[in-house]
């Protein structure tokens, strides 16, 4: 499994992810984080909404908004202070093109917030298809369990732990959580939210283990 080449299919899987410019941070505070979170939430449909404000705008003058169909679904997410990761599956023609085109609209937020110029993120993200659905499982573990892979011992500087992380892991484990993740395409695999979880955390410390060895999974690493 490779860095993606040909371009994406419907109905299939993609772990997305990118870092910071020479490993910079990308979100500094908690708000920073929620900034993105509410992107891939607004922006994750067909009918182009305009910008996040305009958006609000809508909603606040009492406008009721027509149900639009998603670009993708979102299976896992987590937002590290210097990097990102997402399982995604592509639902219509283009759908996380034009989802990761929207989404990146917050360079310019950054940017204008922080007095800064130029290129936030390192070149275009990076996406690989997941092209197994025992790869997807994995992947689900490690994405939704990512900022624990750096607490764990990685190799990302004291720096970016400025601002904690924020995950889907949370939505997996708490059935009160409804979150914005189709959860149901790896939950539903298994008994009960326990027999995920307990996958989840010995999928995890067996990547760990072996994360020389594992070449499928050193695009997921970004250290």
């Amino acid at each position: 499994m490779g860095t993606r080449k040909a371009p994406f299919a419907n109905e299939e899987f993609y772990h997305v992810f990118n870092r910071g410019v020479d490993k910079r941070i990308i979100f500094t505070n908690r708000y920073d984080i929620e900034r993105f979170f509410k992107s891939m939430i607004e922006f994750n449909v067909i009918d182009p909404i305009g910008s996040l404000y305009e958006n609000s705008r809508r909603q606040c003058g009492g406008s009721t908004a027509t149900l639009s169909e998603k670009l993708v679904n979102i299976l896992a997410y987590c937002l590290n202070p210097n990097h990102y990761h997402l399982i995604l599956e592509q639902l219509v023609d283009g759908g996380i093109s034009e989802f990761m085109k929207r989404i990146g609209g917050y360079t310019w937020y950054f940017n204008n917030k922080y007095e800064r110029n130029g290129a936030l993120f390192q070149g275009r993200f990076k996406a690989i298809h997941i092209d197994s659905n025992e790869y997807l499982l994995h992947a689900s573990s490690y994405v939704n369990l990512n900022d624990h892979v750096h607490q764990l011992g990685g190799s990302i500087a004291t720096t970016v732990k400025l601002v904690e992380s924020k995950s889907s892991w949370g939505e997996y484990i708490d059935t009160r959580i409804k979150g914005i993740c189709e959860k149901e395409i790896i939950l539903g695999q298994f008994k009960n939210v326990g027999e995920y979880k307990e996958f989840a955390l010995s999928s995890l410390e067996s990547i760990l283990q072996r994360k020389e060895e594992l070449k499928d999974f050193r695009g997921l690493l970004l250290e």
